[in-house]
C-alpha cells in the first residue's frame, strides 16, 4: 500500500505521539485527562505549516499517489481558531476518520488564527442571540480576511495536484466554517462541486454569487442562540427562489452544536461525494 509522503516534523511528531501515548498505556495509574485532546488517531493528519495558512490532511484508506481522489475542505467554527494545528480536528475528524475506508476522499483541515476569522464580519459576541453584520458592498465580499485569503491560495493550491479530480471537490463547515463555505461558494462559484454549511450565515444577497447549479445542504438547530436558525431559513429560501438545488434540515431540540445531529445523517458524506462538476460548470476563475 503506497503512502502519502509528509513532512519529517510531521512524522517525527507523530512517532513522538505514539510513543507517549503507548507508554501512558503500560504504565499503570497514569492521569490520561493530558491527552484527551489528542487522540490516537492524531498521527493520521499530515501536519503542514503554510505561509499564509496551517493545516492537516487526512488521505483515505489504501491511498495509491498515481489514482485522483475527491478533495474535500473542512472548515472549523470559531472555538478552534489558534496556532497549534490541531485543534481544528475537534469537530469532524472523527467523521471523516470513522469513514475513511468507505468515503475515499483527500480531506483537508485548515486553521485559522486566534485573532481571525472565516468571514469578513462584525461580531458581538456579548449579545443573546449574537449578532452578526455581514460585510458587503451590495454585490460582492469586502477584501477577505487573511483566513479566506489563505484559503483561497490552499484551494487553488490543492486543485492543482495530480492526485486531485477536479471535478470532485467539496467544502463543508459548522459555525464560523458554515459562514466560511457560504462565503468561498460566492469567491469560487466554478471550483466546488457541492456544499455543506452547518449552524451558518450570510447575509442572503450573497446567493447572487453562487453557480446557480449548486448542490448546497444547509443544517441548523433550531434552538441555536449562537448563530440564529433564521439566517439558514432565509438563506434557503433565497437560493429556492434562485432555483438552486437546495435542502434545508432543522433540527427542533437541537442548539448551537447541530454538528452532532448533521454528522449522524447517513447519507451526509454518500451524498456530498456523489456530486460532480459537468463541463458547462467548470471554468478558469
Amino acid at each position: 500500500m503506497a503512502q502519502p509522503e509528509l513532512p519529517q516534523h510531521a512524522t517525527d511528531a507523530a512517532l513522538m505521539k505514539r510513543v507517549r501515548w503507548i507508554l501512558a498505556l503500560l504504565i499503570g495509574g497514569v492521569n490520561m485527562s493530558s491527552y484527551a485532546q489528542q487522540p490516537p488517531w492524531l498521527d493520521l493528519f499530515a501536519a503542514h505549516q503554510g505561509e499564509s495558512i496551517d493545516y492537516r490532511v487526512l488521505y483515505p484508506q489504501d491511498y495509491q499517489p498515481e489514482k485522483r481522489y475527491p478533495l474535500i475542505f473542512f472548515l472549523h467554527g470559531a472555538g478552534e481558531r489558534g496556532e497549534d494545528n490541531q485543534a481544528q480536528l475537534t469537530h469532524g475528524a472523527g467523521l471523516f476518520v470513522q469513514h475513511r475506508a468507505d468515503a475515499q476522499a483527500i480531506v483537508v483541515f485548515p486553521q485559522v488564527r486566534t485573532d481571525d476569522y472565516w468571514v469578513n464580519a462584525n461580531i458581538n459576541r456579548q449579545s443573546d442571540p449574537f449578532e452578526f453584520e455581514y460585510l458587503y458592498d451590495g454585490q460582492h465580499p469586502l477584501t477577505p480576511t487573511p483566513a479566506m485569503t489563505g484559503l483561497l491560495t490552499l484551494v487553488d493550491s490543492m486543485i492543482s495536484r495530480k492526485d486531485v479530480d477536479p471535478t470532485r471537490v467539496y467544502v463543508m463547515g459548522l459555525s464560523m466554517g458554515g459562514m466560511g463555505t457560504l462565503e468561498i461558494v460566492a469567491r469560487r462559484p466554478h471550483t466546488f462541486a457541492a456544499a455543506i454549511a452547518i449552524c451558518g450565515g450570510a447575509r442572503t444577497d450573497i446567493v447572487n454569487l453562487y453557480r446557480q447549479s449548486l448542490p448546497i445542504r444547509l443544517y441548523h438547530g433550531e434552538q441555536d442562540r449562537v448563530v440564529i436558525p433564521q439566517f439558514s431559513r432565509d438563506l434557503y429560501a433565497a437560493m429556492r427562489a434562485r432555483g438552486m438545488d437546495v435542502s434545508l434540515t432543522l433540527y427542533p431540540d437541537t442548539g448551537h452544536d447541530s454538528w452532532h445531529n448533521a454528522f449522524a445523517e447517513p447519507d451526509l458524506l454518500s451524498w456530498l461525494l456523489s456530486q460532480r462538476l459537468n463541463g458547462g460548470d467548470i471554468r478558469a476563475e
